[in-house]
């Protein structure tokens, strides 16, 4: 730690000077700093470059990297961290990254299956799209001669990417030292969480079986669905898929020369997202246009399934109540569900809430309905809960987040959406099923399975209870053994216990013959 400081902070110099010059110190505000860090920003400004669309730290994040660009990509899924203002900026944050050379990434297969790229692809094109972790290649089977997407890792990305993040983790340690009042942001625990993400995200692997469990999520899905996997090409550093050939959503011009239908593909992308979300508890988390595609027979294909988000049944339930509520305009509903979920303290009134909710509830009421944004009321909502105590629930912020994303991808299609009426039949359905009769009877039959569950466990309880009676038994007659360490250890705590007492009894030693001495004379 103490050997790698000096590195780190030159590290951090230089993603200040990138941070200042790019403009993105004109976000924070210097009231809110102590005086030093203030006097530090107002210096710092003085060498930032002027924009005008105010995308300094969309800037300053690609300049520094791959690292930097993922960094910004989690903020933008924590607004509770850095407001609502900079996470919408990030969104804009996407891997426009420069691309490897074909000759590293084949390298790179190869060493990954322990073969020639030549025995498993009959060919592979140059990248066609390349991001902060990984690039994509064109190829074709040997066998069968099938066009694959081949995603391929970056070389050295982890070892980057294990550098950056000490480099973080280092500055919020001294964030959290310096700055007591950030605390409450837990700088810590965020870089520790997007390592994490990070480590997730280069396998893979994992993405590949998020692939195929949204493909298994959605096979009744008559609009929508994701690329096969080949497995049999697959492993940690390279992913294998069906190739996608369609029109991407970033260029709608070329969605209507297609001939598909703007607003039905709108509709598309915000009922399929609401779809998996509260039927699957499983929905694509990164859902921006550059990842979205419109396929020759009108269906939306999603790719690029490196984050995901989960919702458990208390959320859905949650999620979709209070939804309803907005939609009917039930306000005591939505407030009882989050006490009855218990993200509100009990000592809070329902009354009290519920009128909070008003507030933010009535006013889309005097809109149009394509003036109505699902994203920015859940955004007013979470705002609202947090001056009654709610905690901040992860899971629900990436689904706001990703809720943004997919309501601006919408939008872009149709601007005129009207985001209830198209919400309403999934949300409705959902709660029909779940909350209703049907729902009720399979909520019934789970708690039953549990139960036998539980119940069969019991004879293997039973044993290991009686295992547990007899050691204590034979314990309290023969004494407990002690492992090894654990006698080695007592013997040291014992040899320090014994120092200390010999200590002490010299120094009473000592006391006794100076009285005595003063005495004497």
């Amino acid at each position: 730690m103490i050997v790698s400081a000096p590195l780190h902070l030159a590290r951090l110099a230089r993603v200040g000077f990138v941070l200042a010059r790019e403009g993105a110190l004109g976000l924070v505000d210097p009231s809110l700093l102590p005086p030093p860090a203030r006097l530090l920003v107002r210096a710092a400004r003085l060498i930032e470059r002027r924009r005008a669309d105010g995308s300094g730290l969309v800037a300053a994040f690609t300049r520094l990297g791959p690292s930097y660009v993922k960094f910004g990509q989690f903020l933008a899924t924590r607004p509770d961290l850095v407001g609502m203002a900079i996470a919408r900026e990030l969104t804009a944050l996407q891997d426009r990254m420069p691309a490897f050379p074909r000759a590293d990434a084949l390298a790179v297969i190869e060493a990954a299956f322990g073969r020639p790229a030549v025995s498993l692809f009959a060919d592979i094109g140059d990248p066609v799209a390349a991001a902060s972790i990984a690039q994509v290649h064109k190829a074709r089977l040997r066998d069968g001669g099938e066009q694959v997407a081949v995603k391929v890792l970056r070389p050295g990305v982890r070892a980057r990417f294990r550098s950056d993040l000490e480099t973080m983790a280092f500055s919020a340690r001294v964030i959290e030292s310096a700055i007591p009042a950030a605390r409450r942001l837990r700088p810590v625990d965020v870089v520790a969480t997007l390592a994490r993400s990070v480590e997730v995200e280069m396998d893979l692997r994992l993405e590949a079986a998020a692939l195929s469990e949204l493909a298994e999520n959605a096979r009744e899905d008559r609009e929508f669905r994701v690329p096969a996997v080949n497995w049999t090409r697959t492993a940690r550093d390279v992913l294998t898929s069906e190739w996608i050939d369609g029109v991407p959503l970033s260029d709608p011009a070329a969605i209507e020369r297609a001939g598909h239908d703007r607003v039905a593909l709108a509709r598309t992308v915000i009922q399929s997202f609401l779809s998996h979300a509260l039927r699957d508890g499983f929905f694509h988390a990164d859902m921006h246009q550059g990842n979205l595609f419109v396929d020759a027979a009108g269906r939306l294909v999603a790719v690029d399934c490196g984050i995901m988000g989960r919702l458990g049944l208390k959320e859905r339930r949650f999620l979709a109540q209070i939804l309803f509520g907005f939609i009917t305009r039930d306000y005591d509903l939505v407030a009882r569900v989050h006490f009855d979920a218990g993200y509100v303290p009990a000592h809070h009134s329902v009354a009290d809430f519920a009128q909070a909710i008003r507030a933010v509830g009535e006013p889309i009421h005097d809109k149009r309905a394509d003036e109505i944004s699902m994203a920015s009321l859940l955004t007013l909502l979470f705002e609202i809960t947090a001056l009654f105590d709610m905690k901040t629930r992860t899971e629900l912020v990436m689904l706001q987040k990703t809720m943004v994303v997919v309501e601006g991808v919408a939008r872009s299609l149709d601007p005129h959406l009207d985001m209830w009426r198209t919400a309403e039949p999934v949300v409705r359905g959902w709660i029909e099923r779940n909350l209703g009769p049907v729902g009720m009877v399979e909520q019934a039959a789970r708690g039953a399975r549990d139960g036998f569950g539980a119940f069969g466990l019991l004879p293997s309880l039973i044993r290991r209870a009686e295992t547990l009676s007899d050691a204590l038994a034979d314990g309290a007659r023969n004494g407990f053994p002690l492992s090894q360490d654990s006698i080695r250890a007592i013997g040291r705590a014992e040899g320090r216990g014994n120092r200390w007492l010999a200590t002490g009894v010299w120094l009473i030693v000592v006391l006794l013959a100076i009285i005595v001495w003063r005495d004497v004379l």
